[in-house]
């Protein structure tokens, strides 16, 4: 039975996506599951925009938790336009990695995750820096974080010392963005 806030296909999608990027894990995220196969990996959050709070096992083992996924991107939301995209599980993976490489407890601070092309565009027009026209918060491929208790440079060398995607640094507006491209740094 399809849940009544989520299509038919999206759920599909949803459940298919975890799947298939469980199956394609990296070595660096197969590496923090390796230690027991049943253990839960789970993520807690604050949203700065929309004061929302989340806390979820969103994997089990190799397997990714469809229902997770599916609160994960409704909690990731573009929050300008209210529009839901499909976040990448590798996100999540890098994010769980990257608390435990720092030994923190405190739930990450989201400033963005998925945006639509529209508000992608809207705030590049608006010269607001750091906002590329090919984003991939577009694809929901990207966050912009930090963690409370560490030190902004700090998080930015965990997830550097990751080689896992993208990773930008902005002290002046407090985040660290993450990304699931090719590894590259700003």
């Amino acid at each position: 039975m399809t849940p009544p806030h989520l299509p038919a296909r999206r759920l599909f999608l949803a459940r298919t996506t975890g799947l298939i990027a469980a199956a394609a894990l990296p070595a660096w995220a197969r590496a923090s599951t390796s230690t027991n196969a049943t253990e839960g990996r789970a993520l807690d959050f604050f949203h700065t925009h929309t004061h929302e709070r989340l806390n979820l096992v969103y994997a089990v083992g190799d397997q990714f938790q469809p229902d997770s996924l599916g609160r994960l991107n409704r909690f990731l939301r573009d929050h300008y336009t209210g529009e839901v995209g499909s976040m990448d599980p590798l996100l999540f993976e890098q994010l769980h990695r990257v608390r435990e490489l720092l030994g923190a407890r405190m739930p990450y601070e989201v400033i963005s995750g998925y945006r639509c092309p529209e508000t992608n565009g809207r705030l590049r027009n608006k010269g607001s820096g750091g906002v590329a026209r090919k984003s991939l918060h577009m694809e929901g491929r990207a966050i912009d974080v930090r963690l409370p208790g560490v030190p902004l440079a700090e998080l930015r060398d965990a997830a550097l010392s990751m080689q896992a995607g993208g990773v930008g640094f902005y002290p002046g507006s407090q985040f660290v963005h993450m990304d699931t491209g090719r590894v590259r740094n700003w």
